[in-house]
């Protein structure tokens, strides 16, 4: 048992970074809640069903790498747009964004709706087989999506904290009026950090659904939204370090729940708001509480 829960804790924990990590990224730039999180990460799922799906949903039939590639570079636009048209205007109203991104997200849901009705469509895998590691076997698609998890948050930190637009995203970070002051175009600064906050909630949605469920599903957004959520306030809002440790221990808080108790693995569900809750008794402002920690 504890071998199980060693090595599918990492996996979980490595998973949920990937999920939570672009919901903190964009709260640190400019501290935007951005509750459509979860339908982006919806939309980019759909988007990799559509290019690889045959007729009458899907024309193109796209092999697994272009079509991941295509769906997350998609819904990085879609969420630039919609950063530009619906959240600039109203940012300096914390409880605005909030309203109009969870507008924004029930609009995405409903127009899947429209276009696929209300069924559960397969979405194809990425990669097959497993491998052994401890005694436990892990497939290939989780091995790879905590891969991908672990190398995308070492090029984000290289990213904020080693070129000049990452620079510029830690000073507006820090203090907008002042970064503005100083010739630095913030609104394109947090489209641009934006669309990269949705092609990471996009490429967990086609990673995290294909290696487990297998199909998406017009609902399927409001899961990784409330977990999102839960993490990013665990670690702390607007730190990408507290995002990723607070992964971890959600990870392995599950695993360990799910193979102590028994049917442990339908209640699962509750453990990372158990586990935020807990943490906010003792620290009120998560485990890194500062407004932002980008550069560490």
């Amino acid at each position: 048992m504890y071998e199980e829960i060693i090595i599918h804790g990492a996996i979980t924990g490595g998973t949920l970074a990937l999920l939570a990590i672009g919901f903190s990224l964009i709260y640190g730039v400019s501290e935007v809640v951005n509750m459509a999180h979860g339908a982006i990460y919806m939309l980019g799922t759909y988007f990799y069903f559509i290019l690889t799906a045959p007729p009458p949903y899907g024309t193109f039939q796209l092999d697994v790498v272009p079509a991941i590639i295509i769906a997350v570079g998609l819904s990085a636009i879609l969420g630039a747009i919609i950063y530009r048209f619906t959240i600039d205007p109203i940012i300096e109203d914390l409880v605005a964004v909030l309203v109009v991104t969870v507008g924004v997200a029930i609009v995405i849901q409903q127009l899947l709706l429209i276009r696929f009705g209300a069924f559960f469509r397969g979405v194809p895998n990425y990669v097959e087989g497993y491998q052994t590691i401890l005694g436990v076997k892990v497939t290939n698609s989780h091995l790879l999506a905590f891969a991908v998890s672990m190398i995308l948050f070492l090029c984000l930190w290289l990213f904020i904290t080693k070129t000049k637009i990452g620079t510029a995203m830690r000073a507006v970070s820090q203090d907008r009026e002042v970064t503005m002051l100083m010739g630095v175009n913030t609104v394109r600064l947090t489209m641009l950090t934006m669309g990269i906050s949705s092609a990471i909630a996009a490429l967990a949605g086609i990673l995290i659904t294909a290696s487990t469920t297998g199909v998406a599903h017009p609902t399927m957004w409001q899961t990784p939204l409330y977990m999102s959520f839960a993490i990013v306030i665990l670690g702390g809002l607007g730190s990408i370090k507290g995002t990723f440790i607070g992964a971890f221990i959600v990870g392995y808080a599950e695993n360990i729940f799910v193979y102590s108790v028994p049917g442990g693995s339908y209640l699962k569900g509750m453990v990372a708001l158990g586990v935020m809750a807990t943490v906010l008794i003792v620290r009120p402002k998560g485990l890194f509480g500062k407004r932002v920690e980008l550069e560490d």
